[in-house]
């Protein structure tokens, strides 16, 4: 029995330490951390003592791989999957508006749950262990925590790319997609937090000026090498016309993309397409996280994310049986359902903090 606190939460100097301390599950994000680091969050951004959040993980292995996803499968017929998400998703809410430096440490496995309690925030620091990704469709979901929004402000059709294939990302590309700020070295943890603990005071301008004492250049990005092709392929006015425009090209990396692509989840990918197009229309992140909020109150009730679940994590067979299982059986309006309103949803503009 492990009688490690799966959160820690300490102060440094003028700095709020968020440890996530599951490194045996990758520091996947249960409900029990979520509910710990939100009030410890609102408290920090009240208290004139603090100037900074810093948030990381222990081990060498993962910042956060993601929400927990096995508790979620246990407790499917209950509801639970609507009372995590809410709670998940406030908590973004309040870390996207925190009024203070939120610095993330984004070392190590940093998928799904783990880039919604690091990429809101207003400093993201990436390291050459960094593995960034969404995932989701890959098990019947679509990329939550406020992917909408991240995956709309990355250059180009960048967040439509990573949001339908999942890729998975290291340092330099997570920089060049805008999903992190900086790179530094994994062995300068300790030391920036030294520097951190011991400024005397913190703001946006000190921060990014000690940042820059302590990172460096990550590299070429190999996204950068495929960029027109993924500006010219994902832009389509629908799934189905970005598998055209794939096959079109008729080049080794394309081909690379139709196979990713082909186990996807045909719901997943027609939600997410939608729900990325819908993005840069919404203006707050309340109103972003409501809507993915009803996405994954409806997803929670339906049969994909949970057999996805069954084949990537519990069987590991890697052999979902969608339903359906061909994108052309995926009507509309069996989509309009996951954008109505969820019978109690929050409102997640109480969570806002500036």
């Amino acid at each position: 029995m492990n009688d490690e606190p799966e959160l820690l939460l300490e102060t440094r100097g003028r700095v709020g330490l968020i440890t996530l301390n599951k490194p045996k599950a990758l520091n996947a994000l249960s409900m029990n951390m979520i509910e710990l680091m939100h009030p410890q969050l609102l408290a920090w951004a009240k208290d004139d003592a603090i100037d900074a959040v810093v948030i990381q993980g222990t081990g060498d292995k993962a910042f956060c791989s993601g929400g927990d996803i096995r508790d979620m499968n246990e407790q499917r017929g209950t509801d639970f999957g609507a009372v995590y998400y809410a709670a998940e998703y406030l908590l973004n809410v309040s870390i996207h508006t925190f009024p203070k430096p939120y610095i993330a440490l984004m070392d190590g496995v940093t998928m799904g749950g783990g880039a919604g309690v690091s990429i809101h925030g207003s400093h993201r620091i990436a390291s050459e262990r960094t593995l960034f990704a969404m995932p989701e469709t890959g098990i019947g979901l679509f990329p939550d925590i406020g992917a909408s929004w991240f995956l709309s402000c990355c250059p180009g059709q960048i967040g439509m790319y990573l949001g339908l294939t999942g890729l998975r990302m290291h340092a330099a590309d997570t920089l060049y997609a805008g999903i992190g700020d900086f790179y530094m070295e994994s062995s300068r943890n300790e030391e920036l937090l030294a520097a951190l603990a011991t400024a005397g005071s913190l703001d946006e301008y000190s921060v990014n000026a000690l940042l820059k004492t302590f990172t460096s250049d990550p590299g070429v990005p190999p996204l950068a090498e495929h960029r027109e092709e993924i500006d010219r392929c994902f832009a389509g006015d629908s799934v189905e016309a970005i598998l055209a425009a794939l096959e079109n090209e008729d080049t080794d990396w394309a081909r690379t993309q139709l196979k990713y692509l082909a186990h996807k989840s045909p719901t997943a990918l027609k939600l997410t397409f939608r729900q990325l197009r819908l993005g840069p229309k919404i203006e707050s992140i309340a109103d972003i996280m409501k809507m993915e909020y009803r996405m994954a109150h409806r997803t929670y009730r339906g049969v994909d994310l949970f057999e996805g679940i069954r084949a990537v994590v519990i069987d590991k067979d890697g052999a979902p049986q969608w339903q359906p299982d061909t994108l052309a059986a995926v009507r509309d309006a069996d989509l309009d359902e996951y954008f109505v309103p969820a019978p109690g949803e929050p409102d997640f503009s109480q969570a806002e903090l500036s």
